[in-house]
């Protein structure tokens, strides 16, 4: 197997990857109650918020710099392989990293969904003003 051939391979798989978790992040389905597409990217700013004041576990730092990698790539106009010499192969690579940023927040998304469902948020409820009962001067009970 030659050089070329196997990394034509190794796109291909890349390609095949990112299709198949963004199909299964868009497709997926579970029982009533579950959330949908919308309700997964709904939830992605309380995700991140989450992550990064660290009250969600499963979202580490490093996963977080990664999707903004991701981000800053597709955004950049700084590719890889340019658009403008190879045009079909220059956008392959940016839907490739799209394909996968886009499913890859749509499966944590679900998870911190279901994480949220196990971990209900309690806020502390605001206590009542205590009014003072005291002497006042000049005053008598």
């Amino acid at each position: 197997m030659s050089a070329a051939s196997a990394s034509s391979a190794g796109r291909r798989a890349g390609r095949t990857a990112a299709f198949a978790t963004l199909f299964r992040a868009l497709t997926r389905r579970g029982g009533p109650g579950e959330p949908g597409p919308v309700e997964r990217v709904k939830a992605l700013p309380s995700m991140v918020r989450d992550a990064w004041r660290g009250s969600y576990p499963h979202l580490g730092k490093g996963r977080m710099a990664t999707f903004l990698l991701a981000l800053a790539y597709l955004v950049s106009p700084v590719d890889v392989v340019p658009e403008m010499f190879l045009a079909v192969l220059g956008l392959t690579d940016d839907a490739v990293v799209a394909m996968w940023l886009g499913g890859s927040l749509l499966v944590e998304a679900d998870r911190y969904l279901g994480w949220r469902r196990q971990h209900p948020v309690t806020i502390d409820p605001v206590p009542t003003p205590q009014v003072r009962t005291s002497n006042w001067p000049g005053r008598s009970r």
